[in-house]
């Protein structure tokens, strides 16, 4: 049985581009980019190639762009980084961010010996600018905020209004990009954020490398010490295949996005015609302002497990929450925060590679996995 994977959210399928650009260094050339013989040499100028792919693709200057090992790495080192130079100006600074960050941003601001104001959202998953400007103090070091949200999609448009209120205020802004990135154009120069995290294995970049942007003439200490690279700004030896293959799939990216979103809204206006069509099943999030590769379902009386293992049974793959949430499926924080049902939701996402086929599949099994389940409740 041929499966359907409507995953893409959590992880993508490889691109061939960005397979074929990492399969010298996989296979061939191991020259550690620091140094100078002819190996070492190739290598750096693969990176740095990366490099400005990355940046013209969203919108940066290729000196802005430092390489993580993931997302979650990223967005540690922009609210680490950030709190301790706001530390300069006060012993306990200041941070302000929303109810549905996710949960990279939110324990990195938890974790760290700072004070902290968690803005709500409105039932549709939007933060408003004018409660984060009204939250800041003059010791808010940090903002940190996300473009789009990775569970039900719903794509921010106080952003700018957001930075400049944050702006007046002394305060750096970081914007959490993962979701967005790939999935909508990405301006980060534009935007005039000072710190943004994207990655790229939802769009299908290899796991292994991402980005933090930091702007220009902006210098926050290293997450990552013990090495001079990435210009000293976040030590290691460099995953070079990877950061190659970011490069080549942010290249590709680039000239098939509008393609890309306009093929994956159509595919998923079609899960959600079918999963509208069953009773008591509902969309989550903002419905005119999403990504298009994204639909959060809530779905009455039934519990998301026993309806993941039901369409898993029958070759479709999904998931409930957000795309770092533990196996436990535990309740959404992120729809706790929306104030909707936070126990039965199933996030659905397609990518680059879906096809109707694989929605075909998904309509197919829904009604009958739901229903199935529903008749079991009801005994």
């Amino acid at each position: 049985m041929a499966r359907a994977y409507l995953d893409h959210a959590s992880s993508s399928i490889l691109r061939p581009a960005a397979l074929e650009a990492m399969l010298p260094f996989l296979t061939g050339n191991p020259g550690d980019p620091g140094r100078v013989h002819q190996e070492g040499r190739v290598t750096r100028v693969a990176i740095e190639v990366a490099r400005e792919h990355v940046a013209a693709t969203f919108g940066s200057r290729p000196r802005e762009v430092v390489f993580t090992s993931n997302g979650t790495e990223a967005v540690n080192a922009a609210v680490w980084g950030a709190v301790e130079r706001g530390r300069d100006s006060h012993p306990r600074p200041h941070v302000v961010t929303t109810a549905i960050e996710h949960s990279a941003v939110l324990e990195a601001c938890r974790r760290a010996p700072v004070d902290l104001t968690v803005v709500g959202v409105d039932h549709l998953g939007r933060f408003s600018a004018e409660e984060i400007a009204a939250a800041l103090t003059p010791t808010t070091a940090l903002v940190s905020i996300h473009l789009a949200n990775h569970e039900v999609g719903t794509v921010q448009t106080d952003v700018p209004a957001v930075v400049g209120a944050a702006h007046a205020a002394g305060a750096l802004v970081h914007l959490d990009a993962c979701a967005a990135a790939g999935h909508l154009p990405l301006d980060v120069v534009g935007l005039d954020v000072d710190l943004c995290s994207i990655t790229g294995h939802p769009w299908g970049a290899p796991k292994g490398a991402a980005v933090l942007f930091v702007r220009r003439g902006l210098r926050v200490p290293p997450f990552v010490v013990g090495g001079a690279q990435e210009r000293a700004r976040r030590a290691g030896a460099e995953n070079v295949a990877a950061i190659v293959g970011l490069g080549a799939a942010a290249r590709e990216l680039a000239e098939v996005l509008p393609a890309e979103t306009d093929h994956a809204r159509a595919l998923s206006g079609a899960v959600w015609a079918a999963a509208g069509a069953v009773p008591d099943v509902v969309r989550h999030g903002d419905p005119d302002h999403r990504l298009a590769n994204l639909v959060c379902l809530g779905i009455g009386g039934v519990e998301a497990e026993p309806v993941l293992l039901g369409l898993d049974q029958h070759g479709v793959a999904v998931h409930s929450g957000s795309s770092c949430s533990s196996e436990l499926l535990e309740p959404s924080p992120v729809l706790e925060a929306m104030g909707v049902d936070a126990e039965r939701s199933l996030r659905v996402s397609v990518g680059w590679s879906s096809t109707a086929a694989d929605v075909a599949a998904f309509a197919t099994a829904f009604p009958d996995v739901v229903g199935g389940l529903r008749a079991l409740r009801n005994g």
